[in-house]
């Protein structure tokens, strides 16, 4: 049975979202973005999830403009307008940006000032030609920032276990959540180092869980691979900020480079 991320973002929303968590994240979405003008900028969140970055980017004066792949995901993002009363709902699409005439037609509307993708991209299905679509929507001087998985020794063996998690009974799914629910309790206990927090960016431990183990297809690749596929397609890395936990996700910031002139 096919995890749904929208299903689990729903859930999330509605359940186990709160001022705290929000202010959690908002706290990560700006420390994330330090050093990007985002008033008047053209913002695009590819894989919105329960559309909180589009939400924190529309507080600090962007246009925003949301795509997703699961349309649950317009739901969960209805749930979470709740915390920001003062926000018309953003903007928003379904449609995958491996789709090479969505890209097309959208950069013939234009191309946005900032591409946003947290934890999307290594499960399209196809990574590095979500990075190069990606890649293809940011304007000129503008800005890239992805999460992508961390390449571990340990990365096969989990690709073989959300293959398994996706392909058996939904009582067996639960069953498998409930039984590793105490490691990975753990794992984030010892990954908070004295922070009350189990998780980050406002995130919820069992919805986490459910979407790793449902998290399929699953990609992974380290740093400098990913800086090299940027480099490649006329980026520069402004900054990487390093997972904690091993497989967890890398964060970047790429810019456009600016060629210069003959």
């Amino acid at each position: 049975m096919a995890f749904s991320f929208g299903k689990n973002w729903l859930s999330f929303s509605e359940t186990a979202l709160d001022e705290t968590k929000v202010a959690s994240a908002r706290k990560a979405f700006h420390s994330l973005t330090r050093g990007i003008e985002m008033k008047n900028a053209r913002f695009l969140d590819i894989g919105f999830g329960q559309g909180l970055a589009l939400f924190f980017a529309a507080e600090m004066g962007a246009e925003v403009y949301g795509i997703d792949v699961d349309p649950i995901c317009m739901e969960a993002l209805q749930q979470t307008q709740r915390f920001f009363p003062q926000i018309a709902l953003p903007r928003t699409e379904l449609a995958s940006i491996l789709d090479d005439d969505f890209v097309s037609d959208q950069k013939m509307k234009g191309e946005f000032d900032v591409v946003h993708s947290w934890g999307a991209l290594h499960h399209s299905g196809d990574m590095l030609k979500a990075f190069r679509n990606a890649a293809a929507l940011v304007t000129k001087d503008g800005f890239l920032i992805i999460s992508i998985y961390n390449k571990h020794w340990t990365s096969p063996f989990w690709r073989a276990a959300k293959f398994v998690f996706n392909h058996v009974p939904r009582f067996l799914q639960e069953s498998l959540v409930l039984m590793l629910y105490p490691g990975f309790y753990l794992r984030a206990r010892s990954l908070s180092r004295g922070d009350h927090s189990l998780t980050s960016r406002g995130m919820d431990l069992r919805h986490d869980i459910r979407d790793w183990l449902g998290g399929y297809p699953y990609e992974f690749s380290s740093p400098i691979e990913v800086q090299e596929h940027l480099v490649e397609l006329g980026f520069h890395p402004v900054r990487c900020l390093p997972t904690k936990g091993f497989t967890g996700c890398n964060e970047f910031i790429f810019q456009r480079a600016v060629r210069q002139s003959a």
